[in-house]
């Protein structure tokens, strides 16, 4: 399937370099599909489509039948990988893209293409582990440790999803945002010893999105017996805890990669079907560099996306 892409978002691998020069680091692609090989079914030409964190994987093991693709030691990812060909996945800053109807989620109608890039990936990345508290018939406490591209858009989908949201941060910075613009409904400073003295034993989940080291010992504090520690950002250095207070606890340590297929259609469903929306600023490419400069900076809220169609690629 052959699609003309309208929107991608790039970002740096997980050690904050570009370990190939030569290739293009983007994903989160959202395009019209153009062309249809013979075998295609899924699509219409026309059609607004997605294209996410994966490309590709075995399609055999017991992972990819049980729609769980995204951990198959054979997932290929949409930049700085290899096909079964040997070709090079080159991600998505191009007129068009190739990918299988597999790993291409449809787009609803009532979302727009700018709007559903950064659900793709980061979206996921916070609905896949959240999920399994949807339709929980207890009053759900969950916290979002991380402000930033995937830990705000873990805010709206767990507000979404009814429960009562805890955004812990390490200051005051996001405390406006948080509560006003995100709506969350509680602001936890873990620098504050008082205010997670308070907190402790207080939540059921918490989404850890911070990308850096941290300690996670005071946040383990804050779960309540049989509660659910989930990580999903991916600091280069171990992480240490301490074995008595998840024993004691029977408190769980978990990790979470992106999402499946099925994971991405459901939220852009989810997400269309209650009219929500992302925080984003659309760029044009000749802009790219200094997206990252910004980002870097941490000077965007929450997500750049590219429009590669409306840019000049000459």
């Amino acid at each position: 399937m052959v699609g003309r892409k309208a929107n991608a978002w790039a970002a740096r691998d997980s050690t904050g370099h570009l370990s190939q020069y030569s290739f293009h680091l983007s994903h989160e692609v959202v395009g019209e599909v153009i062309e249809l090989g013979s075998d295609v079914k899924k699509f219409s030409l026309g059609d607004i489509v997605g294209v996410g964190g994966i490309v590709g994987s075995c399609g055999e093991c017991s992972l990819c039948k049980s729609n769980l693709e995204q951990y198959c030691s054979q997932r290929i990812l949409p930049y700085n990988d290899i096909y079964k060909d040997g070709t090079p996945t080159q991600g998505g800053f191009s007129s068009n893209m190739v990918v299988h109807q597999r790993f291409a989620v449809k787009i609803p109608e009532k979302l727009a293409p700018e709007q559903a890039a950064p659900l793709l990936c980061a979206g996921v990345t916070a609905y896949s582990p959240l999920k399994q508290w949807m339709g929980s018939n207890k009053n759900v406490q969950g916290g979002i440790m991380g402000l930033g591209g995937v830990g705000h858009l873990g805010v709206k989908i767990a507000k979404a999803m009814g429960h009562h949201v805890t955004v812990i941060s390490s200051s005051n910075k996001k405390r406006k945002e948080a509560m006003e613009d995100l709506n969350a409904d509680v602001f936890l400073v873990s620098t504050d010893e008082d205010e997670m003295r308070k907190a402790a034993n207080s939540l059921d989940y918490i989404l850890d999105t911070v990308p850096v080291f941290h300690p996670l010992q005071s946040y383990l504090s804050l779960l309540k017996t049989q509660g659910k520690f989930i990580l999903v950002g991916a600091p280069q250095q171990p992480l240490e805890i301490q074995a008595g207070v998840m024993i004691a606890g029977n408190k769980t340590v978990t990790g979470s990669f992106i999402g499946s297929m099925k994971d991405v259609q459901e939220l852009l469903d989810f997400w269309a079907g209650k009219g929500m929306t992302t925080m984003i600023e659309v760029v044009k490419m000749s802009y790219v560099n200094k997206a990252f400069e910004r980002m870097e900076k941490n000077d965007v809220r929450y997500r750049f996306v590219l429009d590669v169609a409306g840019s000049n690629l000459e």
